[in-house]
């Protein structure tokens, strides 16, 4: 994939402030599990929080390659950096596919600058991936909609004043999915962060719990106007979040690789590197070829999204297989710096812990399977 020169200047300035400011400090700030509000804020003024938003609203809205390779930078330095703006970019996708000309308006060049920054709430506490088994209900009351449910697992909950709400508007409806609906909400009265989840990795940024009790909003905060069209709206949606993901697993793995290749090429035991014995090479040579496909097949399915056919399974695959190859190097990383690798003073065990959630995260790979599967089934096969 090749950049234009606008698009490769954006990833070289991406890459230089990872090289420059965040990576001297990350190892500080992510044991101590602190907000990194100051790299957000360069992050903010870099235009990284508008990436995906185009003129009128914004000015840098780049390509699905040049986004994917932004996010993998991000992540390469720290990948806590990279989801602090995925469900952003998800909500803008969201917006600018499918919303009124006000709410357009009244979003997008806020959240372009990053001043406004917004999230997605999908997940309820026992739901799971069954998302149309919740059980969040938005009922009209008038010119309102009154919300009562609670969503869990939800990134930058308290530092975004924008929701994207999963929620039921017509519980009886059937199928399922055609009461469902997506209420761009903001932080009204009725809506409260009640905890912050603890985590394994994932550290510096947010994830909690948020409820929403008798919530009130406009009518005019449903997405496009339209009641019963948001599951269909969401799940186009995580085609970009799912490419998002990949490139954060990317990058996890290009950090690992990195730092397993430097510390191969410096160690040295029974006088020479010890890439040179053969049990460390091997995981060396596997390492770079599981990393060079992962990121062909991140770029060939952000390829596919700006193509503008159905790129469900692309997404799907490039998640599937980038957040696995993730977790099989970032434990390989492990294997080369032996017992350094499970010390904190280096980083590789930073990603042996960051590397899960996007196994975990925007759709197991389980339910992964299952789209790539029936998407496998439904066209007949791969393209020849």
């Amino acid at each position: 994939m090749t950049l234009n020169a606008e698009e490769a200047a954006m990833v070289e300035a991406v890459r230089d402030f990872v090289d420059r400011e965040v990576r001297p400090v990350v190892r500080e700030l992510e044991h101590a599990n602190a907000y990194p509000g100051g790299l957000i804020d360069q992050m903010k003024r870099m235009g990284v929080y508008g990436l995906a938003i185009p003129e009128p609203y914004g000015d840098v809205q780049v390509s699905t390659p040049c986004f994917a390779m932004i996010t993998e930078e991000l992540a390469r330095g720290w990948m806590s950096l990279a989801g602090a703006m995925g469900g952003h970019t998800v909500v803008a996708r969201l917006i600018l596919a499918y919303g009124t000309r006000e709410q357009k308006e009244r979003y997008l060049p806020r959240m372009a600058t990053g001043e406004l920054r917004a999230t997605m709430a999908l997940t309820e506490p026992g739901g799971g991936s069954d998302l149309q088994a919740m059980r969040t209900v938005a009922r009209r009351d008038g010119d309102e909609y009154v919300i009562s449910g609670t969503k869990t697992w939800i990134s930058n909950a308290r530092m975004s004043g924008l929701v994207a709400l999963l929620c039921k508007t017509d519980p009886e409806a059937v199928p399922r999915h055609r009461g469902i609906s997506i209420l761009l909400v903001e932080k009204v009265p009725g809506v409260s962060v009640t905890a912050d989840l603890p985590k394994l990795g994932y550290k510096g940024v947010e994830s909690c719990e948020v409820v929403f009790d008798d919530a009130r909003v406009p009518a005019d905060a449903l997405l496009g106007g339209v009641e019963g069209a948001g599951f269909a709206q969401m799940m186009r949606g995580l085609e970009i979040g799912r490419i998002q993901v990949a490139a954060r697993a990317t990058g996890v793995a290009r950090a690992a690789f990195d730092d397993a290749l430097a510390y191969a090429r410096q160690r040295e035991s029974f006088g020479r590197p010890i890439w040179q014995h053969q049990s460390v090479g091997n995981h060396i040579a596997e390492m770079g070829t599981k990393l060079t496909a992962a990121r062909r097949l991140l770029l060939y399915a952000a390829e596919r999204y700006d193509s503008g056919e159905r790129s469900d399974m692309e997404a799907g695959m490039a998640k599937l297989f980038c957040s696995e190859i993730a977790m099989e190097i970032a434990l390989d990383a492990i294997r080369v710096h032996g017992g350094y690798g499970y010390s904190t003073e280096f980083d590789v065990e930073r990603y042996f812990r960051d590397a899960p959630l996007m196994i975990v995260g925007e759709g197991t790979n389980e339910i992964q399977r299952n789209v790539i599967a029936r998407q496998l089934v439904e066209r007949g096969g791969l393209p020849s």
